[in-house]
């Protein structure tokens, strides 16, 4: 599943089903966009791939072969609109898969198969001079390193945690960070979102849910 955050609002947008749906995923795009962690690709992919509604998807792979056929850099708004006036109607659910596999094997981020394109003769960039998809919305960009990084401190406490409670004057130490405003901010953060919880006995796991 990714990162903590994404368990955890799986969790919640599956108690919010119960809650307000009667258990039943909701076919409809603002009702899918209310439920925790579920942003614009998300509900568009649950309303073509489970309903077979004529919706179009745009994620890093869709967003980068858009950019590229263009010339252009897009904006995520420009690239949602684009999408959808391509769409094929009646054959969405193809279409989109077609389309992210096209752009993760054919179109991909670093080695793009330019030469052997079956859409060359379209595309306004074929590989040469600069790629408008690096500057565009919703591509992928290069991750910060891990070693060192916010994301491993963060996961450092998580897996004490699952040990025995953390006090708040252990937390530089647990989380392997020097400064201690930078850890308890990461602290604070999992706080906000639910992931661990501060009591009287200092950072634990949440219970109870």
């Amino acid at each position: 599943m990714g990162y903590p955050r994404r368990c955890r609002n799986l969790q919640l947008a599956a108690q919010r089903i119960v809650e307000y749906h009667d258990g039943v995923v909701p076919h409809s795009l603002p009702a899918l966009l209310a439920l925790p962690g579920v942003g614009p690709y998300t509900a568009r992919a649950v309303l073509t791939f489970a309903f077979d509604d004529d919706v179009a998807v745009v994620d890093t792979n869709v967003a980068r072969v858009l950019a590229r056929i263009t010339g252009r850099v897009l904006g995520a708004k420009e690239s949602q609109d684009l999408a959808d006036k391509w769409l094929p109607h009646g054959f969405a659910r193809d279409w989109n898969q077609v389309l992210m596999d096209f752009g993760a094997t054919v179109c991909s981020a670093r080695k793009p198969l330019c030469v052997d394109c079956p859409v060359r003769r379209r595309c306004s960039w074929r590989g040469v001079g600069l790629d408008p998809a690096k500057a565009s919305a919703l591509t992928s960009k290069p991750q910060a390193t891990f070693v060192g990084s916010d994301r491993q401190a963060r996961g450092k406490l998580m897996k004490a945690l699952t040990v025995s409670g953390v006090r708040p004057d252990e937390l530089s130490n647990v989380m392997g960070v020097v400064e201690k405003q930078r850890a308890q901010r990461l602290a604070d953060a999992l706080v906000k979102d639910g992931l661990i919880q501060l009591n009287e006995y200092g950072y634990t796991l949440p219970t109870g849910n």
